[in-house]
């Protein structure tokens, strides 16, 4: 049986799509079998893993629109044991192409009733907004994670998140859990990215994984080399903070 896990927060250049991306190329090669799928207008974690979104037929927008099946829209891609669903610029159309229809936060949930017992995970790397691309995401999921950025305005926006959560958790999806909020683009030398630790850490105490992902140059570069910090880099940081948030995830689940 698959767990689904949204990787959400409407706050952009968190590390959201960078969590979704490493973290599957992470639990495939800890030998778990996963899906990615990328419900981003913006693509970036399927260029991230070398699929040529330009040339994207069926993807995303096809799978919520029931148009095809998500079998059909499955792709290989650069990281072992993954699979993705990618999207494309089109994606953007699907909010206004959703609102008059029935059931238009389901679409995504029933889409993948079909499959969710391929594989061992199914991450959904979500848009920057709290939408109905989002609120499909959400309502699809098991649980979510939330990835927090070591900076100043780091909890602004949170409340709002976790509001949007409770809500779908009220209305759509009470099954939903919060996996854990992760702590990304850390850097040891910054008093403000120790303070940020501190306070998440404070209020949130158990919600917090205990891995925290590091400010590392290799991370951004690895996408433009359509590659996971795993292949790009093994030897990383990067590669071994994901590393070790996947083996955290296993663990949790196990």
């Amino acid at each position: 049986m698959g767990k689904i896990i949204a990787i959400a927060n409407q706050k952009g250049g968190v590390g959201k799509t960078t969590t979704s991306v490493n973290l599957a190329a992470s639990l495939g090669v800890l030998e778990k079998k996963v899906l990615l799928i990328d419900a981003d207008p913006q693509a970036n974690a399927s260029s991230g893993l070398g699929i040529d979104v330009e040339n994207v037929e069926i993807g995303t927008y096809q799978i919520l629109e029931h148009s095809n099946i998500p079998e059909e829209a499955i792709v290989s891609c650069s990281a072992p044991n993954v699979s993705v669903i990618p999207a494309h610029i089109d994606l953007v159309a699907i909010e206004i192409e959703l609102v008059d229809k029935e059931n238009r936060e389901y679409m995504l949930k029933q889409a993948l009733e079909s499959i969710k017992d391929q594989y061992d995970y199914i991450l959904i790397d979500c848009a920057p907004s709290l939408g109905l691309l989002t609120l499909n995401a959400l309502t699809a999921a098991d649980s979510v994670v939330i990835p927090i950025q070591c900076e100043y305005f780091a909890l602004e926006g949170l409340g709002k998140l976790l509001n949007t959560i409770k809500s779908v958790q009220k209305i759509h999806n009470p099954n939903l859990d919060i996996e854990g909020l992760l702590l990304t683009m850390y850097d040891s030398r910054l008093r403000l990215s120790n303070q940020v630790v501190e306070e998440v850490q404070k209020h949130f105490n158990d919600m917090v994984f205990k891995t925290i992902i590091q400010r590392n140059v290799k991370l951004s570069e690895a996408p433009s080399f359509g590659e996971s910090i795993i292949n790009f880099d093994a030897t990383s940081k990067g590669a071994t903070n994901y590393l070790s948030l996947a083996q955290e995830i296993i663990k949790k689940n196990s």
